[in-house]
């Protein structure tokens, strides 16, 4: 395979070469400029500056556990995951519920009970049916919605003739159809997937019986009435069960010198179902060749259960570092988990769009949205935890007539709610976009404005948002571009549940002002195209929410008594690294801190720090048809390891994060992906027979977690009575597993 070593002089911007202006520029360019084009005409084509485009097919060639789509953001700089179960992600400090994403410019939901990586199914973005991505890690446009870390926006593609494809592995599969008209007025894809992650979940190293079953159907259908009048529907239905019945594990941690076990047995199970529908209508109506009109009808809807009760018994014990024999333990104990959680949303509304271009080089943008919701939250969850026979907490109440130490049995912590409210959220959005020429070089002005009203707590939120890129005329081909404002995380279901499992009226939006400076160079090095980007960013925050983290749930604390802020470099490296296909490099260092109550500056949850990522793709240059992809992830610990501390109310104590902090290990891990392509699209020989009738055809091998490395998704804290020593006891992820992936085309 060929192989490109690359200078690491490359990863920072080269701006001493260039400051040289083309050679008779200025005599010769027109004053009257028809148009500036700074990106080809494309299937969800976008004038934000901020924007990341990834390619489909790449998407459905990453070797990736939790989604394709998702799996291949997560090598991007500015993005972060300590975790391959899972198809979320956190955004330059942000955590997993500050990141917008929208199919068809309709925004959607993730489900919100999910408290761990394992009960994650598939995402809801199908990389069969998708023809364009783009991503935006900050500083996005205003017609985007109010979250203050990212945008993802999925467009779905139109087949332009009957198709069948699919895919079948030893963790599920996929069947897709396409149909289009001879004129190509209708067109319609279907497609159904289905998931058992059983087989991954086994290489966790306990004995525990999973039945983790994800299915999900979705269908996207399309009529051009005319030369102006189009319709459309998406249509999306899932249903996600998972089972879990633990009955053992043992876990090694500690050092070389004072190696500790545990060991843990358990009773009882966890059963938890997930059902998502949502239903999309849109017209597109065109009455000049200079305006779009866009309406959008569109519901949603999400059940959610979460029932588990679960029984846990533990045995703490150390070794001799010398003879290996067990040493008497240190403590036994146990705790007992206990929910019935129930949720229940349902979303509904329309939005206006319209736009409006006066010539090639401007475009004008307003948009209205009215939405309706309805919340309805059952919560009952309780922890017991126990140690030698002692409740924890235990209050300290001396016994007169003994002398001893008793005191009432107190749960660990416990949440109940029951709440049901129907608010109403009002949206509206205008931005400016010119093309332009200052001097000789090509500028690009992108600004807006959108406003919002939630009914429930009363508040309306302003953010102004400004782009600003400028292309020198100069011999290196560079792209310099500033962007920011004013970003709001505009609260839902996670954010004004409190403590107590009630929804607080008073909770506010929490805020961030940011700033981003980027450049983009491109370059040509050996003879191959390459684009080297950097960025720099700044963000100041108030109004927060401080939060814990416990694997992927998130707990808020009901009160916006934080500020904080964030800074960062990302840069990646694009390119042909191998002639014919694109690979990239990417590298960030990131912080946020927070500052809760004014005690001062301590890290948040989702302190990034540094961090590495690639996504390469290679063949074999005397057979094409074998190809390799890798996928390599390296970041350092999330500050999530820390116990959380709760007060005598039962209730966590998050100023206990300013007397206790912990790091979880380094997340490394490396994906590979072999493919043997038997028959290729591009391939111009003509088959006959059978093998005719396909497309394309390929078998292939994926190796998750190649190096078989024991990452930590967080730790369970297990405390010896005796001293109050609390024991970090790592939750692992996945080990290696072997996969047989076969995908073909009609």
């Amino acid at each position: 395979m060929k192989k490109l070593v690359l200078p690491l002089s490359l990863m920072v911007p080269v701006l001493i070469f260039s400051q040289q202006r083309k050679k008779d520029t200025a005599t010769t360019r027109v004053t009257d400029i028809e148009e500036v084009v700074f990106q080809k005409k494309t299937t969800g084509k976008t004038n934000d500056l901020t924007n990341v485009r990834i390619s489909a097919k790449e998407a459905k060639a990453v070797a990736s556990i939790s989604g394709g789509i998702e799996g291949l953001i997560k090598t991007l700089p500015s993005v972060n995951s300590n975790t391959e179960l899972s198809s979320q992600y956190m955004v330059r400090g942000g955590n997993y519920d500050e990141n917008l994403i929208y199919i068809n410019d309709i925004e959607i939901y993730r489900p919100f009970l999910i408290r761990n990586s394992q009960q994650e199914g598939m995402s809801i973005i199908n990389p069969d049916m998708v023809s364009a991505v783009n991503f935006s890690a900050g500083g996005f446009e205003a017609k985007y919605g109010d979250k203050m870390s990212s945008a993802l926006n999925i467009y779905y593609r139109e087949p332009e003739k009957f198709e069948v494809s699919g895919e079948a592995s030893l963790i599920g599969g996929r069947l897709t159809t396409g149909l289009a008209s001879k004129n190509k007025k209708f067109t319609a894809l279907f497609s159904g997937r289905y998931r058992n992650t059983n087989l991954v979940l086994n290489t966790l190293k306990e004995d525990t019986d999973f039945n983790p079953t994800y299915w999900d159907f979705q269908s996207y259908l399309n009529y051009h009435v005319n030369d102006k009048l189009s319709m459309s529907f998406i249509g999306y239905y899932s249903k996600n069960d998972y089972e879990m019945i633990p009955k053992a594990k043992s876990v090694t941690f500690g050092s070389l010198q004072q190696p500790i076990t545990v060991n843990i047995g358990y009773g009882g199970k966890e059963n938890d179902q997930y059902k998502n529908m949502m239903g999309t209508f849109s017209m597109n109506y065109k009455p000049a060749d200079n305006w779009k009109l866009t309406m959008d009808a569109f519901a949603y809807q999400n059940r959610e259960r979460e029932y588990y009760t679960i029984r846990s018994e533990y045995e703490l014990q150390t070794f001799d570092p010398i003879t290996k024999e067990p040493v008497s333990s240190y403590d036994v104990g146990g705790q007992t988990e206990h929910a019935r959680n129930d949720l229940f949303v349902r979303t509904y509304g329309t939005q206006l769009r319209a736009k409006f271009s006066p010539n090639v080089n401007t475009d004008i943008e307003v948009g209205f949205k009215y939405e309706k919701e309805n919340l309805k939250d059952l919560t009952n969850e309780w922890k017991l935890v126990d140690s030698a026979g002692y409740s924890l907490p235990r209050p300290e109440v001396i016994d007169p007539r003994s002398g001893t130490t008793t005191g009432d049995l107190r749960m660990f912590y416990y949440i109940a709610g029951k709440n049901n409210i129907e608010p109403t959220r009002l949206s509206a959005y205008a931005q400016y976009s010119q093309k332009f020429y200052w001097g000789a070089s090509k500028v690009f002005l992108n600004a807006g404005v959108r406003v919002s009203n939630w009914s429930f707590n009363k508040e309306t939120i302003f953010s102004p948002r400004v782009q600003f890129a400028i292309k020198p005329d100069w011999d290196s081909d560079m792209l310099f571009k500033l962007s920011g404002g004013i970003y709001y995380q505009s609260p839902f279901y996670k954010e004004i549940k409190d403590l107590d499992g009630n929804f607080n009226p008073n909770i506010k939006s929490q805020r961030s002002i940011q700033a981003i400076l980027s450049n983009d160079y491109e370059f040509y090095m050996y003879d191959r195209p390459f684009k080297l980007t950097t960025e720099l960013y700044y963000k100041k925050m108030d109004n927060l929410i401080p939060y814990y983290m416990d694997n992927v749930r998130i707990r808020y604390s009901g009160q916006n008594n934080a500020k904080g802020y964030a800074y960062g470099i990302d840069t990646r490296l694009f390119g042909e690294f191998v002639p014919g296909v694109d690979s990239w490099l990417s590298a960030s260092y990131a912080r946020v801190y927070e500052n809760i109550d004014g005690r001062g500056d301590i890290p948040r949850p989702t302190d990034q720090r540094f961090r590495v990522a690639m996504f390469y793709q290679d063949y074999m240059p005397q057979f094409p048809s074998m190809r390799v992809n890798l996928t390599l992830v390296y970041a350092m610990g999330l500050p999530t390891g820390s116990p959380v501390m709760f007060n005598d109310n039962g209730q966590p104590d998050f100023n206990s994060a300013y007397s206790y902090q912990k790091t979880l290990p380094a997340y490394k891990r490396v994906d590979i992906g072999l493919t043997k392509v038997f028959i290729d699209p591009k391939d111009k020989n003509k088959r006959s027979g059978f093998w005719g009738n396909f497309q394309e055809l390929s078998l292939g091998v994926q190796v998750f977690n190649a190096f078989n490395i024991n990452n930590t998704v967080a730790n369970q804290w297990i405390t010896d009575y005796n001293t109050n020593y609390m024991y970090p006891v790592p939750v692992r992820l996945t080990g290696r597993f072997f996969n047989v992936k076969l995908e073909f085309k009609l």
